[in-house]
């Protein structure tokens, strides 16, 4: 909608209107069947029962709370450090081969004594065994990323219905809480005035003190609602980091080894290349 520009807003005016387009916004995201049992709930709602206003929306509270707590245990058991470890340990480990050479790298010992070779060659068999023990670690890893992953996926799918629960509740809640105002309390109020008797006006107040106890338990859940709201990002954002840590891995493990180990079948040909030209 267009924006309205004015110098002497009407506060009560505005704040309906923004209340009217919320509930419009939230029933657009639902579907017939779900607006429809939005309707038939709201009229099972019974304002003037304590124990309903109380336990209302609770159990969607309470997995909003439970799913929570396991986000936390999932996050607060992943120790991506310990992959992160692995990853510097295998780039320490190849860049370190060879540091008995001299500056010219791995290549400089064709200058060398013939039996330099045999020792390069021991050199790249202690390497290479302890590059596969990184590499079966990191496998390890990846298996239980991929899986993390999957189980992020479930639980984002989680967090949307129990936030489409919540938002249902609250619609149905504030369909509710208008028609008990305009309909209910108004002719309470209307009849108190009428007949100036004391238990009238004694039942107007008390229906008004419930709307308003029903009002604040909607209030609840939508500070609840908004918990489910920043738990998607959060669940992405975990999500997109073990993706990262895992690519990281397929990548270190099927290009930068394979890469290692070819230069390394070079260097030893090229060093025998050059003892054949020696002999001859």
């Amino acid at each position: 909608e267009a924006p309205n520009l004015t110098l002497t807003p009407d506060a009560a005016a505005a704040e309906q209107q923004r209340e009217a387009n919320a509930v419009k916004l939230d029933e657009s995201q639902l579907t017939e069947a779900e607006r429809k049992m939005v309707d038939d709930f709201a009229q099972k709602i019974d304002i003037t029962d304590s124990n309903v206003v109380l336990q209302y929306g609770a159990a969607a509270q309470k997995n909003i709370a439970g799913f929570s707590e396991s986000t936390l245990n999932s996050v607060r058991t992943k120790d991506l450090g310990e992959v992160g470890q692995a990853l510097s340990s295998l780039v320490i480990e190849l860049k370190g081969f060879g540091k008995d050479e001299d500056e010219k790298g791995i290549f400089g010992f064709f200058k060398k004594k013939r039996n330099e070779l045999e020792a390069m060659k021991a050199s790249y068999s202690k390497a290479e065994a302890n590059v596969d023990k990184i590499v079966t670690v990191l496998e390890g890893h990846q298996v239980t990323l991929m899986k993390d992953i999957a189980m992020l996926d479930q639980m984002y799918e989680l967090n949307t219905k129990y936030y489409k629960e919540l938002t249902m509740y609250i619609l149905a809640g504030k369909k509710k809480l208008e028609k008990v105002r305009a309909e209910d309390l108004a002719q309470a109020q209307a009849k108190a005035q009428a007949s100036g008797l004391p238990e009238d006006a004694q039942r107007a107040r008390d229906l008004e003190d419930m709307c308003v106890r029903f009002e604040k338990k909607l209030y609840d859940l939508q500070l609840t609602r908004t918990i489910s709201i920043q738990m998607a990002p959060q669940i992405r954002l975990i999500q997109n980091n073990d993706t990262l840590m895992a690519e990281k891995i397929q990548t270190t493990i099927v290009n930068t080894i394979p890469l290692w180990k070819n230069q390394m079948v070079l260097a030893l040909g090229l060093a025998h290349s050059q003892q054949a030209m020696e002999a001859q």
